[in-house]
């Protein structure tokens, strides 16, 4: 069992801390402040541990947010850099950016220029939106100032922060309900150098595509005119769900929209009969049917069956592949009954289908035994 993340963010992180802080303040009370924060923070798991640090430094650094924010920023030294190795050491940064979010509404240049800093360190996603909420044309201005940034950790930040459904942090309501705002600021990322912000930016697009499909095509259809490699590959990532769900104008702006020519060959599901925790192997041929080349979009769904015998679909994506005239193409995939923290498995018949360009064609069940 893998450690808990929690154990790397130990007693060390506000010791550390505090040595930094009581470099640059000789008012900080550097041991009253870890006896606080050591009351009860084992016991809190990691996010918590480092809202947790952010509580307790506010009550030892001075009431005034402009002059609490300069002795934090100070505190990190002369040019910080973010460690280009992965792992957790960026999340030391975790109680600065709560820091801001909780004390320095009030206070919106100041909290900028944290940001600006800290989300070079470790992002600051999370941590601006609140003021996204609280002061959303004043931060939607700094962030259309930042699309431009010459780091890409900045850049990032307006496209991962404006996220309407951004994982483990509260929706954004007002961009699910008119995301126009945010899809500015994608435009201006689109192109982005770097990877890691076009990543960034599909996410983003992916949730705007969950509350306003259409709008998600629309967009798609106008960035693939005249679009390179690049974006190409950031359009297919931005409408993976849509897909998933065989959405047909999703696969149509894809290039995907027309039914599959093709007959499915030498099924066969391995084992018919097996149990949790372990394997079945999918296998089948397509060969087609069409006397010019056709792209077909390959994907499966298995109906994995829930409490009280019911059934739901998952779908796993497979392959893309351009078939010729009477080619035929062969595929291979395991599918693991392992116990997972995301999914449960429960004993009986599991059917399984191909997806291909949307349409569902059976391809035959197993048995997941106790």
């Amino acid at each position: 069992m893998a450690e808990p993340l929690k154990n790397s963010y130990g007693p060390e992180i506000p010791k550390r801390l505090a040595d930094q802080i009581a470099r640059v303040s000789a008012k900080f009370n550097a041991k009253a402040f870890l006896r606080e924060v050591m009351d009860g923070y084992l016991d809190l798991e990691l996010m918590p541990r480092g809202r947790h640090i952010a509580r307790v430094l506010a009550r030892h650094l001075p009431a005034d947010f402009p002059a609490a924010v300069d002795i934090l920023l100070r505190s990190l030294g002369e040019n910080p850099q973010r460690n280009p190795e992965p792992g957790m050491s960026s999340f030391f940064y975790l109680p600065h950016c709560h820091f801001v979010a909780e004390n320095g509404l009030a206070h919106f240049e100041e909290s900028m220029r944290a940001y600006h800093v800290l989300t070079k360190l470790f992002t600051a996603e999370f941590s601006i939106r609140p003021f996204l909420e609280k002061h959303e044309k004043r931060t939607l201005a700094r962030l259309h100032e930042w699309a431009s940034d010459p780091d890409e950790h900045v850049r990032r930040l307006v496209s991962e922060g404006t996220r309407p459904r951004l994982p483990w942090a509260a929706r954004l309501r007002s961009f699910q309900k008119n995301p126009a705002p945010v899809l500015e600021l994608l435009e201006l990322l689109k192109d982005d150098p770097s990877e890691y912000v076009r990543r960034s930016v599909a996410n983003n697009l992916n949730d705007i595509g969950k509350d306003h499909p259409r709008l998600l095509v629309q967009t798609a259809r106008r960035w693939l005119r005249g679009a390179g490699t690049q974006r190409r590959r950031l359009i297919r990532h931005a409408l993976r769900s849509a897909v998933k769900q065989g959405d047909p104008a999703a696969l149509h702006a894809l290039g995907y929209g027309e039914k599959a020519a093709v007959t499915v060959q030498n099924a066969a599901i391995v084992p018919a009969r097996v149990r949790v925790g372990g394997n079945v192997l999918l296998q089948f041929d397509l060969q087609s049917r069409s006397r010019s080349g056709q792209r077909v979009m390959v994907d499966f769904q298995v109906h994995f069956v829930k409490d009280g015998g019911r059934t739901r679909p998952k779908v796993f994506k497979l392959k893309a592949v351009e078939l010729g005239p009477g080619e035929h193409a062969s595929f291979k995939k395991s599918v693991s009954l392992r116990k997972m923290t995301t999914r449960r498995h429960h004993p009986g018949k599991h059917r399984v289908d191909l997806l291909l360009n949307g349409a569902v064609y059976p391809l035959g069940a197993f048995d997941l035994l106790p």
